[in-house]
This record gives C-alpha cells, structure tokens and sequence, in this order.
C-alpha cells in the first residue's frame, strides 16, 4: 500500500514546518534550524536492522555542517533507550501522537503498516527542501547520495 500521500514533499517547496520531542523529552522544531543546512531522516522504527545500520553511518559520517534530525513513530523512551546504547548525539524525534502526524506531512507514512518510510530531505537555510529520496522500509539508503547532494547545495 502506498503512503497515505503518495507524493512525497517537493523539491523546491517549502518543507512543512513540525514541533516534536527528541530523546530527552526537548521540543525541537524544524523552524529553529533556519540559516542551516537539515538533513531530515524518516526510519520506520528503531532497534531494528537496516535502521541501526544507517542511523549508525550517519552517527559517524560528518554531514558538511548539517544539522542531522531523525524521526520515526517510536515514542520518546524508546528512543533515549536507543540513542543511549548505541551513541546516538543527535536528535531523535518521535512522530508518536497525533502518530506519523510528521511523515504524513512530508508523503512518507504508510498507512498499512503503521510507520515511515525510508524518506530523506535535505532542506537548506531557509527551508525549502532541495533534494530527496524515500526508499521502502526493506531498503537502505546510501549515505554517499547523502553527502553529493550537501555539496552541491551551497
């Protein structure tokens, strides 16, 4: 089954602003990033496989400057919990309730199975997404697409 918007948000739009928790229960908005570059990571859910393997490269690849947001369905426990076993510095913020409010809003909640897919943003300093990608949940995402398309955003 598709998204429940099948569309994923446009390049060139402006991304849909959100407020969601992080690990330690921190409002972080997308708004208070302006003037920097965002990498907006959907995972469908943590503690899981292909998840753990890219939050994990991403932990350790520099991201030129970017500011690194992840966000999944998981509730703000789950992910402290997480984040606190394997190293996890940077924000992982739970699109829990009202749920996947977040990824419907950028096109990448599928509605059949609960949670987000594999979708990536990149969003510049005045937040308008310039590139992205959203995988199915079954497939990784290569982190070097990451790091191509944060070169040629200047």
């Amino acid at each position: 089954m598709k998204p429940v918007n099948a569309h994923p948000a446009e390049v060139g739009a402006l991304a849909p602003d959100f407020e969601l928790q992080d690990q330690h229960g921190t409002p972080v908005s997308l708004a208070q990033f302006r003037g920097t570059k965002v990498v907006l990571v959907f995972y469908p859910l943590a503690f899981s496989g292909i998840c753990h393997g890219e939050l994990s490269a991403l932990r350790d690849q520099p991201l030129d400057g970017a500011q690194l947001l992840t966000v999944s369905v998981d509730s703000m426990f789950t992910h402290r919990a997480w984040a606190d076993r394997e190293g996890y510095t940077f924000p992982l913020l739970s699109d829990f309730w009202p749920h996947g409010q977040v990824a419907r809003a950028y096109g990448v909640f599928d509605e059949a199975k609960g949670f987000a897919l594999r979708g990536t943003f990149i969003i510049d300093g005045e937040g308008v997404i310039r590139w992205s990608v959203v995988n199915p949940a079954s497939a990784a995402r290569d982190l070097a697409d990451y790091t191509k398309a944060l070169a040629d955003i200047s």
